[in-house]
């Protein structure tokens, strides 16, 4: 029983790929529209998980500048930075003296001469936290933040993060938009396989009349065209895919070459293997459905003269 239920959908299925295959052009323009319509949001989430990564290197090299009272002695100071050390969120500490502070600032401003006749140094010594990188996101940073602040040695704490928490707010907008996008588009997909479906209902006519005839049952009749709809469905996210992985390939040595003037090694990923398999699982079940929906409709309007 369960053996001839599979034969009998195996049957169907390659039936449905043959009445595809005798349609080239037909099918073709069908899928490639179905996956052009995919790849455009395929695309944009590619796009935000790439940038995404690349905040994410940023934020691992984020740090927080402990700015001393100006009466805090280098012993002192350096007791702080042990104590610091010690917190789970912190990787490790570098300590900035005030002359080392005063000497930075004089090779990097250029008033090396009009600092030197200062009685007396201006600058306070800096200690350097870096995040551990499990605690380098900015939520986090925050947090440990306000720890620091309320150390008595401390006169200011300076993060500058604010530009990294402001780029995830645009991500998580970029997201939203990306979903109310792909669910338009997937309506739109639903319209192009309805009429493709509903136009194969309509050609095969005669043949559902004479199936209905002879008892065919709706069930048996919808099979194929179930399998069609799936099908193009399928083929269309496949071609989306290749689209997406295309686009990046061309842009690989744009991307390549604007990383390197910022220092980094930075290289776009394509969709993993688990939002692969979400895509054209996507698409075989938009076709179907598509399908289901046209098919149902236009059965239930033809009936034996």
């Amino acid at each position: 029983m369960i053996r001839n239920y599979f034969l009998r959908h195996a049957q169907t299925f390659f039936f449905s790929l043959g009445q595809l295959t005798r349609t080239p052009v037909a099918t073709f323009l069908t899928v490639a529209v179905i996956g052009i319509t995919l790849a455009l949001p395929a695309g944009l989430y590619v796009a935000i998980e790439n940038v995404q990564r690349l905040a994410r290197g940023w934020e691992d090299n984020g740090q927080i500048s402990l700015f001393l009272k100006q009466d805090v002695t280098p012993a002192a100071a350096g007791k702080l930075a042990d104590k610091i050390r010690r917190l789970p969120a912190v990787s490790w500490v570098d300590y900035v003296s005030r002359e080392a502070a005063l000497a930075e600032f004089k090779r990097l401003s250029g008033f090396g001469e009009a600092l030197d006749a200062l009685e007396r140094n201006p600058l306070p010594a800096v200690l350097v936290v870096h995040p551990a990188a499990a605690h380098a996101d900015p939520d986090t940073l925050q947090e440990l933040l306000k720890e620091l602040r309320r150390y008595s040695e401390v006169d200011v704490a300076q993060l500058d993060l604010d530009w990294v928490r402001r780029l995830h707010a645009m991500l998580a907008l970029a997201r939203e938009g990306v979903l109310i996008l792909g669910a338009g588009l997937a309506v739109a997909v639903l319209l192009i396989l309805g009429n493709t479906i509903r136009m194969a209902v309509l050609s095969r006519r005669d043949e559902i009349e004479i199936t209905k005839l002879i008892g065919g049952t709706n069930a048996f009749i919808r099979r194929p065209f179930l399998y069609a709809g799936m099908l193009q469905g399928l083929f269309g996210a496949i071609l989306a895919w290749l689209l997406v992985s295309l686009a990046l390939l061309l842009l690989s040595g744009s991307i390549a070459n604007l990383a390197s003037l910022y220092g980094s090694r930075f290289e776009a990923e394509n969709l993993g293997f688990q939002a692969t398999l979400a895509l054209i699982g996507i698409g075989g079940l938009l076709g179907w459905l598509g399908s289901r929906l046209a098919v149902g409709r236009h059965l239930r309007s033809i009936e034996p003269r």
